[in-house]
């Protein structure tokens, strides 16, 4: 098993690149860090308290937060997921949440990231990724999966108009837009089982040994 293993994992929302990101990190053993995690959680905060200042508030509350409270959380709820898409476009919150995610990659050696700008930004250098997977699914079944996640609370036709619109401002925001670095690797998740997902990124990791 090799000493160090870095992996970025990219994709659209609900393409199924967190489920995909927790099995290999179980498989490899590897800390996994949730991206989206730290942008909805930091949108909770501001939904819940509604600060005069919501950057001062923001560095305030990640200077000592702990990754695994966040973890345990849950941050899915069709509100939550309507304001991250418009704090995610703000450069100095991406900055704060960079900056935290960055402190936690520095520690640990091997550690898969997943997110929508880990390649092309967190993992790009310093360290760089060992492996970069980019994961798509066809809107209908992402669609079906998140409104099974937040336990079908609003219409399932306005969870896809929510994650059409989400995606389309992932790629079309100025700072860290969602691109699939050319080096990256596709996964379809519509197309494959979770066992097939998890057999064809092992093939990739494997493959480094």
């Amino acid at each position: 098993m090799k000493k160090t293993l870095i992996i970025a994992c990219d994709g659209e929302s609900a393409s199924g690149k967190s489920t995909a990101a927790k099995l290999v990190s179980k498989k490899y053993k590897l800390l996994l860090v949730n991206s989206g995690l730290l942008y909805r959680y930091g949108s909770k905060l501001l939904i819940k308290y509604k600060p005069s200042n919501p950057i001062k508030f923001l560095i305030k509350n990640f200077n000592n937060l702990s990754y695994k409270k966040i973890n345990k959380l849950n941050l899915h709820s069709e509100e939550i997921s309507n304001h991250v898409s418009i704090l995610a476009k703000n450069k100095k919150v991406r900055e704060i949440i960079n900056k935290f995610q960055k402190k936690i990659i520095k520690k640990n050696k091997r550690i898969c990231v997943e997110g929508r700008d880990i390649a092309s930004k967190i993992l790009s250098k310093k360290p760089k990724y060992d492996l970069a997977f980019y994961f798509k699914c066809n809107l209908n079944e992402a669609s079906l999966r998140r409104w099974q996640d937040i336990r079908k609370k609003v219409p399932l036709n306005e969870v896809k108009k929510s994650l059409r619109l989400r995606t389309l401002m992932d790629k079309r925001r100025k700072n860290s837009p969602l691109i699939k670095v050319k080096d990256a690797i596709l996964i379809r998740t519509d197309k494959f089982s979770k066992k097939e997902v998890l057999k064809k990124m092992s093939y990739y990791i494997d493959s480094l040994d």
